[in-house]
Formats: C-alpha cells, structure tokens, sequence
C-alpha cells in the first residue's frame, strides 16, 4: 500500500475546487483518484504503473483530462495563492513570470559586419535619435505640407455629410 499523499485538511481544501456531477463519483473515490494523479505526477510513472489502491489506471486518467479541461486546476492553484496571501505567508509584488522566447534564425549565427557597415549603422542611430528628440515633423516625398482633413457639418472625419455644393 501506498502511504496517504493528502492530509485531512488538505483534502479538506481541495475537495470544494472538484466538480461532481449527477452520476459522479463517490467522495472517497474522488480523494482516491486525487491521489493517484498526485502519485502519477509525483513519482513520473506512467500512468499503467499506478497502485490499483487509487482505482483503475484508465478512471483515473479520465478524471485528471475532465478536471484539466474544466480548469480545476487553475482554480486551484489561484486558491492556494490566496490562500497563502490572506495568511501573509507570499509577497506577490516581486513575482514576475515572462515565458518569452527571441530565437535569431539560424543564418544569423556567426555574423561578421564590416567596420564600414557598423559606422553607418550608428551614425543612422545617431540621427534617428536627434530628430526624435527634436521633435521635427516628417514630409511627405514632396516637401509639401500634409493637406488638412475635410470636415463636415457634423465635423464628421469621415467626411460624411458634407455639402456638395
């Protein structure tokens, strides 16, 4: 036999978060198969290899896809954040989770540029960065200015509803 994996009072706080529906299980049939998801994901064993204790292996495979695609889990895991917040016992002003990932395409390993392309490369920088900050406003290929947006009665900028006339 498999020792507990849960407490009374763990259970106790999980049991709320697990739906169970007309036919569901029984009570002590779903801490079982909460169990045995946590046996599966705690040891790294296949789902085949779970102790008969928890129930069968396919029931109880069943169960983790309906509580996943319900999103128990979630919820779960949102609960205990709140759980651990009301009790003072997290700081959530420091965490940060970012999962993003930057991959260069492969031809742009091991890139050589000559000192000619790198010089030109910062004096456009460098001009860039002027013209922002003197704020200087952009012509059009013409070196005309931009002509102004017809308005309407209604100043509608759509134009819609201007006379004709």
């Amino acid at each position: 036999m498999t020792r507990a994996q849960l407490t009374d009072e763990e259970w106790a706080f999980i049991e709320p978060y697990l739906p169970i529906g007309g036919f569901g299980p029984y009570p002590q049939r779903l801490r079982w198969q909460f169990e045995g998801v946590i046996w599966r994901f705690k040891t790294g064993g296949q789902w085949r290899e779970m102790p008969r204790e928890f129930g069968a292996w396919s029931t109880v495979h069943n169960r983790f896809r309906q509580w996943r695609d319900a999103g128990v889990f979630e919820a779960l895991l949102e609960g205990l954040i709140a759980e651990a917040v009301q009790r003072g016992a997290v700081d959530l002003s420091l965490v940060s989770i970012d999962s993003t990932t930057a991959r260069a395409h492969h031809d742009a390993a091991g890139m050589h540029l000559d000192r000619d392309v790198i010089a030109a490369l910062e004096k456009a920088a460098v001009e860039e960065e002027k013209t922002r900050s003197k704020g200087a406003a952009s012509k059009n290929t013409t070196g005309t200015a931009p002509k102004p947006i017809p308005r309407g009665r209604s100043d509608d900028v759509s134009g819609v509803g201007e006379n004709s006339a």
